[in-house]
């Protein structure tokens, strides 16, 4: 069973999805990564916060976007 992202509220994926061109694109990239190997890609994409929270690094030319998550039992991130 492949891994799913299911995203907090409407709001949130919105603004993620609003992210400038190429942000969105490495976001896109990673999460399909993420969705075939699970959360944690490592660094420098992915990185534990604290017990249960982690965050998704995002670089581009436009800058860093920071997008926390966490995983929930089985395979879904939220």
């Amino acid at each position: 069973m492949k891994w799913q992202i299911e995203y907090y509220n409407q709001k949130l994926e919105d603004e993620i999805l609003n992210l400038p061109d190429g942000l969105l694109a490495r976001y896109l990239r990673l999460t399909d990564l993420m969705l075939e190997f699970g959360a944690d890609l490592g660094l420098p994409h992915t990185k534990a916060v604290e017990k249960g929270l982690f965050e998704l690094r995002v670089k581009s030319k436009e800058g860093i976007a920071r997008i926390f998550f966490c995983t929930k039992i089985g395979k879904k991130i939220i």
